[in-house]
């Protein structure tokens, strides 16, 4: 149940960190940045809703959500230097990965 927790824990605060992220991504710009946050953000609270409800499918969810959230992290942190929302970004879907990687290995 912990491991649950922390999954839906991470989901969300990856959907909030990719939100602001593409706020400030399109004053800058960055469009391939706001494209995968997109992604990002919508499978992450999909990911964070078919863990809550304990879904069958939330495994092969959980390795979608490890890939994206791989890309988005890769991407935010060419732009961490100069963008905070970037880093904190990259951060968050970094930790998420890991859990969601976790999870579609167990």
């Amino acid at each position: 149940m912990e491991i649950s927790k922390s999954c839906i824990e991470a989901c969300l605060a990856c959907v909030v960190t990719c939100e602001r992220c593409i706020t400030d991504c399109v004053a800058s710009g960055h469009k391939e940045c706001i494209l995968l946050c997109r992604d990002c953000a919508d499978v992450c609270a999909l990911c964070a809703r078919f863990e809550a409800r304990g879904s069958r499918f939330g495994k092969a969810l959980h390795a979608l959500c490890a890939e994206v959230c791989h890309a988005c992290s890769a991407e935010c942190s060419k732009h961490a230097a100069h963008q905070e929302s970037c880093r904190e970004c990259a951060e968050a879907c970094k930790k998420c990965a890991a859990i969601c990687t976790e999870l579609a290995q167990a």
